[in-house]
């Protein structure tokens, strides 16, 4: 009897395998759990003189639309460092928004909520602003398809742990929401490189605008996630709810930041 090698016998096993899972095909209905809804505050403050908002909304189910569901009737105040409580108006359902004026780098504001009688409470402690030198494009080729990107250059403060964050818009359209940090650029000249994924590449007549924000860590590692799961950062990882600021095991987060903005029309 001829004997079958191992590399054969895998072979033959293999196609034993798939032959058995194609003529036993089978529906599986999924009983997919659906998680009751929970609320999501994401608010900031800036060094601007500014209206500074606040969004509150709760999670919908997995198959409903994907709108925002804007939470009403909840209480929203910023307290300033010297323990003054600013009041924001719902300026319709789930956006809250203060009276103009500008927080101070290096002061901790705190955001307070009630909602649904709980309350959720987070802190941030606003960095110093780091500004932007020069922008310039860089055009980089992926899988044979070249496209121009936005660099960013400045100067990082020496012997502080700083994080930015960019926010793009061309033609009013966001196109990129993404981090960085300085730990291998501290005290140095930088350049950013700002890669977002998009089907148009740009052309002249395009008005790009770039905000710059100094952030400081707990919403650093909270966009990071972010980019994470969206594979920003590499390969995508799996689906975890980012880690929050606020109190209570509330999603979202509260921002103090600095931001400079930049526009620029392509030629």
């Amino acid at each position: 009897m001829r004997k079958i090698g191992v590399e054969h016998k895998s072979i033959l096993m293999l196609l034993a395998g798939f032959l058995m899972l194609t003529s036993c095909e089978e529906v599986i209905d999924l009983d997919l759990q659906k998680a009751g809804p929970r609320i999501v505050i994401d608010g900031s403050i800036s060094n601007q003189n500014e209206n500074h908002v606040v969004r509150i909304s709760k999670t919908i189910p997995f198959d409903a639309p994907n709108t925002f569901n804007g939470l009403k009737g909840a209480k929203v105040s910023l307290i300033t460092p010297g323990g003054t409580s600013v009041s924001l108006s719902e300026i319709s359902d789930g956006i809250y928004r203060s009276p103009q004026f500008r927080g101070t780098p290096g002061m901790t504001y705190k955001l307070e909520v009630i909602a649904e009688g709980r309350v959720y409470t987070a802190s941030s402690t606003m960095p110093y602003p780091v500004l932007p030198d020069s922008i310039s494009f860089k055009k980089l080729s992926f899988f044979g398809n070249t496209r121009i990107y936005p660099n960013v250059y400045y100067k990082d403060p020496a012997k502080v742990q700083n994080q930015y964050r960019y926010i793009l818009k061309v033609n009013d359209k966001q196109q990129a929401d993404i981090v960085f940090e300085d730990r291998f650029n501290d005290g140095n000249n930088v350049s950013d490189l700002i890669i977002y994924d998009s089907e148009d590449d740009l052309k002249p007549g395009d008005v790009l605008n770039i905000e710059m924000q100094t952030i400081d860590r707990n919403v650093f590692k909270y966009y990071y996630a972010i980019g994470q799961i969206k594979g920003e950062n590499g390969p995508p990882v799996a689906p975890a709810n980012p880690e929050s600021n606020f109190s209570n095991g509330t999603l979202g987060i509260f921002n103090a930041f600095t931001k400079s903005s930049v526009t620029i029309t392509l030629k």
